[in-house]
């Protein structure tokens, strides 16, 4: 008897142990993926809460094992519940596996999904603790205390609705749509990856491990899953291409380890040898600001891409030059010379300074032309401005570092209008880079581009429209523009633009009524109708765009007075029909997000056949789709101002 006693408290200070480990493996990772970061510390700091429980828990079964106690049913009942106790928090370690391992970008991508798994870890968890054997557990007053807290805080994050990022699901509805063209693809790529965090080298080779695995697992999943993985690495290669970063050598560390090894047979190349871009032997060794030291090759060509920070450290760089590494390079020499090895042949040459470069001296020159009486000078100094902006991200910085943007700023006033169609797409161009958005914004340009919306070309609207969305990707420009009365001329280039025009400009008041005071201003400016007439004109293929702000709008009370009408419902209900498959469930949000605030938007719905489309997105629609008709119809279900008969 008393061996088998020892043996079931055995098991329960056993699973006391794993349950210990996986608190403290979810208390080892570090560095969570930013799409959601708070949510994973807050989950490990409610599960290290539990500690001091399992561990008085573990202490009371010793007790018993010591006594001689004979089992009873309040034994069975505790290793029960144990045993739930434990699922709940492998479900909880295994979903923050995911957030610390998996693909950045499909967590971005499945961002709703991965939020549904963390309510459900609340409710199991939750669950376990409602259940706990209290009156049968010996637990001193200050642990109770605790396990309440924690169950306290479970029951505030059950209740929380889902916050998404509207501005990052803007960013990626454009990076993946194959029509969008704008002049602000790149900025809209390079402030993805800056949000994701894939901007470095090490970034990127972690993100392409972690996107192989995923292809990997969802290679025999459905057509969906399939398309997701497509999207990712569709977006990966963006984030590289726009790093700079050539994939087959860079990112392909094994390859390239591999090709060093079988190069020099057996030999194991010494760590400190290797370029910790390239992963080859440095033949031409480099050293930069921060003390690191990279093959010259590499190194500038990941400083020509645009990049001011050190590869290896992430560490902003205080000047670009670089200066080689004698010492470095003579060890490299006398252990190749020793093994026999033959480094490849590079050219050594000291690279110029950047501030003498052919391309800064003519920077220089055309910034001076700025400043010249003469109008076609300046004109065409400006043509040469606007082309250099365009082709490279390192001649935005050196045309803002020399001083470009105040003049052309201020030639943005002139009478000219083919001089302000160059000026504001140089300007465009230059906003692409994150620091020059604020410099742009400084010089007053804002108030000055608005006015070139209202009156300038046909271009120069549609360029001004793709100005106003990059410059209002920051916070204090959203609100500088709404000041500055930018909303009406974007809805006037809604209304009556051409189609480039009326994508600019849906863009830009995207981003701009993300801002609560801007949302107000444009409901009373009058947005609602030109979004309307984007839903119903399908060849302008806006859909997607214009049910994006309305969602917005709907969760505005005057947005939602003037949308809520039967004709805008019924519109809603056809696309949740007949649309595509962003377009089903960017609709079916509009209608939650309407019918949680007014039940005859419900009643309206369902009236014009609703319930059976959304029946039929949750079997076949996008996940995030899925998870909106299943809200939605459980809304209707439980809405007491809903007939019985349309309830079904």
């Amino acid at each position: 008897m008393d061996g088998e006693n020892g043996n079931g408290n055995g098991n329960g200070i056993e699973m006391v142990n794993e349950m210990v480990d996986m608190i403290e493996k979810a208390g080892s990772y570090v560095g969570f993926r930013n799409t959601h970061k708070k949510e994973c510390i807050n989950l490990v700091r409610r599960l290290k809460l539990l500690m001091p429980l399992l561990e008085e828990i573990k202490d009371m079964m010793i007790i018993i094992i010591t006594t001689h106690h004979q089992p009873d049913d309040n034994d069975a009942e505790l290793a029960c519940w144990l045993l739930h106790l434990k699922k709940s928090l492998s479900s909880s370690t295994k979903l923050l596996k995911t957030c610390y391992s998996a693909s950045k970008i499909f967590l971005a991508l499945e961002s709703e999904a991965v939020m549904s798994r963390f309510h459900s870890v609340y409710d199991k968890i939750n669950q376990s603790l409602n259940d706990m054997p209290r009156h049968k557990l010996p637990i001193s007053e200050e642990v109770q205390e605790q396990v309440e807290l924690m169950h306290m805080q479970l029951t505030r994050a059950q209740r929380r609705t889902e916050s998404q990022d509207m501005e990052l699901a803007m960013d990626m509805m454009i990076v993946f749509s194959t029509n969008h063209d704008t002049n602000a693809d790149d900025a809209i790529i390079e402030r993805l990856a800056k949000k994701l965090d894939l901007h470095t080298l090490a970034d990127l080779r972690s993100e392409s491990m972690a996107v192989a695995k995923l292809a990997k697992s969802k290679a025999k999943s459905g057509a969906h899953n399939q398309e997701t993985v497509q999207q990712v690495v569709h977006l990966l290669a963006k984030f590289k291409q726009i790093a700079g970063i050539d994939e087959n050598s860079v990112l392909d560390g094994p390859a390239s380890v591999k090709k060093c090894l079988e190069k020099s047979k057996s030999l194991l190349i010494p760590h400190e040898f290797l370029c910790p871009i390239s992963l080859e032997i440095m033949a031409d060794p480099v050293i930069i600001a921060t003390g690191q030291t990279y093959e010259r090759e590499s190194i500038q060509k990941w400083l020509n891409s645009g990049h001011r920070t050190c590869p290896k450290t992430g560490q902003k760089l205080t000047y670009m030059a670089v200066a080689p590494n004698f010492a470095l390079r003579n060890l490299i020499l006398q252990w190749c010379e020793k093994n026999n090895y033959n480094l490849p042949k590079k050219e050594t040459c000291d690279e110029p300074d950047i501030a003498s470069s052919p391309l800064a001296e003519e920077v220089s020159s055309l910034i001076q032309d700025l400043y010249s009486s003469h109008v076609n000078v300046q004109r065409d100094a400006i043509v040469r401005i606007r082309m250099l902006s365009k082709e490279s991200p390192d001649s935005r910085i050196m045309i803002a570092n020399s001083g470009g943007i105040p003049p052309l700023v201020y030639l943005l006033s002139c009478t000219d209008s083919e001089i302000q169609q160059h000026i504001v797409t140089a300007l465009l161009n230059l906003s692409l880079d994150e620091a020059n958005k604020r410099i742009i914004a400084r010089e007053g340009a804002i108030p000055v581009i608005i006015q070139v919306l209202r009156n300038g070309t046909e271009e120069a609207k549609e360029n001004s429209a793709a100005a106003l969305f990059s410059l209002s990707v920051l916070e204090e420009n959203k609100v500088l523009v709404g000041c500055s009365n930018g909303i009406p001329p974007l809805i006037d280039l809604l209304r009556n633009g051409t189609n480039r025009g009326k994508k600019d400009a849906v863009t830009a008041l995207f981003s701009l009524v993300l801002n609560q005071a801007n949302r107000s201003r444009a409901i009373k400016t009058g947005i609602i109708p030109p979004l309307l007439h984007l839903l119903e004109d399908k060849t302008l293929d806006m859909v997607d765009e214009a049910l994006s702000i309305l969602l917005l709008i709907a969760s505005h009370p005057e947005g939602r007075n003037e949308i809520g009408g039967l004709s805008f419902i019924q519109t809603l209900v056809e696309i949740v029909r007949d649309g595509t498959p962003k377009n089903k469930e960017c609709a079916t949000a509009v209608i939650l997000e309407l019918g949680s605030n007014n039940s005859s938007s419900l009643l309206a719905a369902l009236q014009y056949g609703v319930y059976d489309h959304l029946m039929e997105i949750t079997r076949c629609g996008t996940t995030r789709a899925r998870r909106k008709a299943n809200s939605l119809l459980h809304l209707m279900s439980k809405n007491e101002h809903i007939p019985l008969i349309h309830r079904k």
